[in-house]
Protein backbone atom coordinates (compact mmCIF):
# COMPACT_ATOMS: atom_id res chain seq x y z
CA UNK A 1 0.00 0.00 0.00
CA UNK A 2 1.31 3.75 -0.90
CA UNK A 3 0.18 6.77 -0.44
CA UNK A 4 0.55 8.99 -3.85
CA UNK A 5 3.43 11.13 -1.69
CA UNK A 6 6.55 10.65 -3.91
CA UNK A 7 9.58 10.53 -2.55
CA UNK A 8 11.98 11.18 -5.02
CA UNK A 9 12.57 10.66 -8.81
CA UNK A 10 15.03 8.56 -9.64
CA UNK A 11 16.48 7.43 -13.07
CA UNK A 12 16.05 4.40 -15.41
CA UNK A 13 19.52 3.03 -15.14
CA UNK A 14 19.60 -0.10 -17.29
CA UNK A 15 17.04 -2.03 -19.28
CA UNK A 16 16.86 -5.44 -19.87
CA UNK A 17 14.37 -6.70 -22.12
CA UNK A 18 13.09 -10.36 -21.92
CA UNK A 19 9.99 -10.99 -24.53
CA UNK A 20 7.24 -9.84 -23.31
CA UNK A 21 8.71 -8.91 -19.67
CA UNK A 22 11.96 -7.00 -18.74
CA UNK A 23 14.20 -6.32 -16.05
CA UNK A 24 14.36 -2.51 -14.79
CA UNK A 25 17.32 -0.83 -12.83
CA UNK A 26 16.56 2.29 -10.78
CA UNK A 27 18.95 4.83 -9.81
CA UNK A 28 17.95 6.47 -6.65
CA UNK A 29 19.13 7.65 -3.17
CA UNK A 30 16.15 8.15 -0.30
CA UNK A 31 13.92 4.76 -1.07
CA UNK A 32 17.49 2.96 -0.55
CA UNK A 33 17.38 3.89 3.16
CA UNK A 34 16.25 1.14 5.09
CA UNK A 35 15.34 -1.07 1.58
CA UNK A 36 15.65 -5.12 1.73
CA UNK A 37 15.38 -7.41 -1.23
CA UNK A 38 12.02 -8.41 -1.74
CA UNK A 39 10.34 -5.12 -0.28
CA UNK A 40 7.95 -3.03 -2.93
CA UNK A 41 8.69 0.23 -4.32
CA UNK A 42 5.79 1.99 -6.98
CA UNK A 43 7.82 2.97 -9.94
CA UNK A 44 5.38 5.32 -11.56
CA UNK A 45 2.90 3.85 -9.46
CA UNK A 46 3.60 0.50 -10.44
CA UNK A 47 4.28 -1.70 -7.31
CA UNK A 48 7.33 -3.50 -7.81
CA UNK A 49 9.52 -5.83 -6.05
CA UNK A 50 13.49 -4.86 -5.24
CA UNK A 51 15.20 -8.29 -6.26
CA UNK A 52 18.77 -6.69 -6.24
CA UNK A 53 20.32 -3.17 -5.15
CA UNK A 54 23.42 -1.22 -3.94
CA UNK A 55 24.32 2.07 -3.04
CA UNK A 56 22.47 4.11 -5.67
CA UNK A 57 20.31 1.61 -7.68
CA UNK A 58 17.82 -0.77 -6.94
CA UNK A 59 16.77 -3.85 -9.99
CA UNK A 60 13.58 -5.08 -10.46
CA UNK A 61 11.28 -7.32 -12.74
CA UNK A 62 8.34 -6.13 -14.72
CA UNK A 63 6.23 -9.04 -15.41
CA UNK A 64 4.08 -9.09 -19.12
CA UNK A 65 0.65 -7.90 -17.30
CA UNK A 66 2.69 -5.13 -15.93
CA UNK A 67 3.82 -4.23 -19.54
CA UNK A 68 0.50 -4.41 -21.17
CA UNK A 69 -1.19 -1.89 -18.81
CA UNK A 70 1.60 0.53 -17.50
CA UNK A 71 3.52 2.75 -19.26
CA UNK A 72 6.63 0.99 -18.02
CA UNK A 73 7.10 -0.64 -21.52
CA UNK A 74 7.82 2.73 -23.01
CA UNK A 75 11.11 3.20 -20.44
CA UNK A 76 14.89 3.52 -21.49
CA UNK A 77 18.04 4.79 -20.28
CA UNK A 78 17.43 7.86 -18.64
CA UNK A 79 13.96 8.21 -18.50
CA UNK A 80 12.69 9.38 -15.00
CA UNK A 81 10.34 7.78 -12.81
CA UNK A 82 8.35 8.85 -9.53
CA UNK A 83 9.52 6.66 -6.36
CA UNK A 84 7.87 5.66 -3.48
CA UNK A 85 8.33 3.28 -0.54
CA UNK A 86 5.48 1.06 0.82
CA UNK A 87 3.99 3.42 3.85
CA UNK A 88 4.48 1.87 6.88
CA UNK A 89 2.79 1.49 9.89
CA UNK A 90 1.78 4.88 11.72
CA UNK A 91 2.91 6.62 8.88
CA UNK A 92 0.78 9.98 8.11
CA UNK A 93 -1.66 9.67 5.54
CA UNK A 94 -1.02 12.61 3.36
CA UNK A 95 -2.13 11.49 0.39
CA UNK A 96 -4.96 8.48 -0.42
CA UNK A 97 -5.12 4.89 -0.92
CA UNK A 98 -3.09 4.00 -3.33
CA UNK A 99 -2.88 -0.17 -4.08
CA UNK A 100 0.24 0.44 -6.95
CA UNK A 101 -2.05 -1.61 -9.30
CA UNK A 102 -2.55 0.57 -12.44
CA UNK A 103 -5.98 0.51 -13.93
CA UNK A 104 -4.75 2.01 -17.44
CA UNK A 105 -2.74 4.34 -19.58
CA UNK A 106 -3.94 7.41 -20.28
CA UNK A 107 -2.18 10.64 -22.42
CA UNK A 108 -1.20 14.21 -21.16
CA UNK A 109 -3.75 16.18 -23.05
CA UNK A 110 -2.41 19.35 -22.45
CA UNK A 111 -0.57 21.90 -19.68
CA UNK A 112 -1.58 25.26 -18.64
CA UNK A 113 -0.72 27.44 -16.32
CA UNK A 114 -2.93 28.87 -13.78
CA UNK A 115 -2.30 31.29 -11.38
CA UNK A 116 0.19 29.37 -8.70
CA UNK A 117 -0.52 25.95 -10.39
CA UNK A 118 -0.33 23.85 -13.77
CA UNK A 119 -3.81 22.49 -14.81
CA UNK A 120 -2.93 19.16 -16.78
CA UNK A 121 -5.86 17.50 -18.92
CA UNK A 122 -5.45 13.80 -19.38
CA UNK A 123 -7.46 11.79 -22.20
CA UNK A 124 -8.09 8.25 -20.45
CA UNK A 125 -10.32 5.26 -21.69
CA UNK A 126 -14.08 5.98 -20.44
CA UNK A 127 -13.81 2.64 -18.54
CA UNK A 128 -11.62 4.48 -15.87
CA UNK A 129 -14.02 7.56 -15.59
CA UNK A 130 -16.79 5.78 -14.30
CA UNK A 131 -14.61 5.58 -11.13
CA UNK A 132 -14.14 9.59 -10.76
CA UNK A 133 -16.27 11.65 -8.89
CA UNK A 134 -15.44 15.86 -8.65
CA UNK A 135 -12.75 16.50 -6.09
CA UNK A 136 -12.12 12.41 -5.77
CA UNK A 137 -8.80 10.85 -5.64
CA UNK A 138 -6.77 9.76 -8.58
CA UNK A 139 -3.28 8.65 -8.69
CA UNK A 140 -0.87 10.05 -12.21
CA UNK A 141 1.77 7.70 -12.33
CA UNK A 142 1.54 7.26 -8.76
CA UNK A 143 1.32 10.82 -7.58
CA UNK A 144 -2.32 11.52 -5.44
CA UNK A 145 -4.10 13.98 -7.11
CA UNK A 146 -7.52 15.58 -6.46
CA UNK A 147 -10.02 15.83 -9.53
CA UNK A 148 -11.10 19.71 -10.84
CA UNK A 149 -13.12 17.52 -13.05
CA UNK A 150 -13.84 14.47 -15.64
CA UNK A 151 -16.07 14.09 -18.78
CA UNK A 152 -16.87 11.00 -20.52
CA UNK A 153 -13.01 10.57 -21.70
CA UNK A 154 -11.35 12.67 -20.40
CA UNK A 155 -10.33 14.24 -16.68
CA UNK A 156 -8.10 17.48 -15.25
CA UNK A 157 -5.95 18.36 -12.20
CA UNK A 158 -4.85 21.30 -10.85
CA UNK A 159 -0.61 20.85 -9.55
CA UNK A 160 0.75 23.17 -7.46
CA UNK A 161 4.51 24.02 -7.37
CA UNK A 162 5.48 21.44 -5.15
CA UNK A 163 4.49 18.60 -6.33
CA UNK A 164 5.52 19.84 -9.86
CA UNK A 165 9.45 20.08 -9.03
CA UNK A 166 9.25 17.44 -6.72
CA UNK A 167 7.99 14.66 -9.24
CA UNK A 168 8.41 13.73 -12.58
CA UNK A 169 5.49 15.86 -13.64
CA UNK A 170 7.89 18.98 -13.64
CA UNK A 171 9.10 17.87 -17.38
CA UNK A 172 6.29 16.21 -18.49
CA UNK A 173 4.59 17.34 -21.80
CA UNK A 174 1.49 16.66 -23.75
CA UNK A 175 1.74 13.20 -25.57
CA UNK A 176 3.33 11.76 -22.86
CA UNK A 177 1.53 8.57 -21.87
CA UNK A 178 0.74 8.34 -18.04
CA UNK A 179 -0.32 5.39 -15.37
CA UNK A 180 -3.65 6.17 -13.74
CA UNK A 181 -4.77 3.96 -10.76
CA UNK A 182 -8.80 5.16 -9.88
CA UNK A 183 -9.52 5.53 -6.18
CA UNK A 184 -9.81 2.54 -5.04
CA UNK A 185 -12.76 3.25 -2.45
CA UNK A 186 -14.67 4.47 -5.69
CA UNK A 187 -13.81 1.06 -7.08
CA UNK A 188 -14.83 -1.21 -4.40
CA UNK A 189 -18.55 0.63 -4.42
CA UNK A 190 -19.02 0.38 -8.13
CA UNK A 191 -18.44 -3.24 -7.61
CA UNK A 192 -20.80 -3.62 -4.79
CA UNK A 193 -23.55 -1.43 -7.14
CA UNK A 194 -22.85 -3.74 -9.93
CA UNK A 195 -23.30 -6.64 -7.75
CA UNK A 196 -26.34 -5.37 -6.14
CA UNK A 197 -30.24 -6.42 -7.27
CA UNK A 198 -30.13 -6.41 -11.27
CA UNK A 199 -26.27 -6.34 -11.16
CA UNK A 200 -26.38 -3.50 -13.51
CA UNK A 201 -24.71 0.36 -12.54
CA UNK A 202 -27.96 2.37 -13.36
CA UNK A 203 -28.37 5.89 -13.90
CA UNK A 204 -29.82 6.25 -10.48
CA UNK A 205 -27.60 3.84 -8.96
CA UNK A 206 -24.75 6.07 -9.87
CA UNK A 207 -26.43 9.11 -9.12
CA UNK A 208 -26.60 7.62 -5.59
CA UNK A 209 -23.22 7.25 -4.71
CA UNK A 210 -21.53 10.73 -6.76
CA UNK A 211 -20.68 8.91 -10.03
CA UNK A 212 -22.82 10.99 -12.28
CA UNK A 213 -24.41 14.39 -12.14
Amino acid sequence: MFTGLVEEVGRIRAVERRGMAMRLSVACQRVLDDVSVGDSIAVNGVCLTVTSFGKDFFDTDVMPESMKKTNLGRCSVGTPVNLERAVAAGQRMGGHFVQGHVDGVGWIQSRTPSENAVLFRFEVPDRLTRWMVDKGSVAVNGISLTLVEWEERAFTVSVIPHTLESTQLKDAQPGDAVNIECDMIGKYVAKLVEQSGDRGLSEEKLKRFGFAE
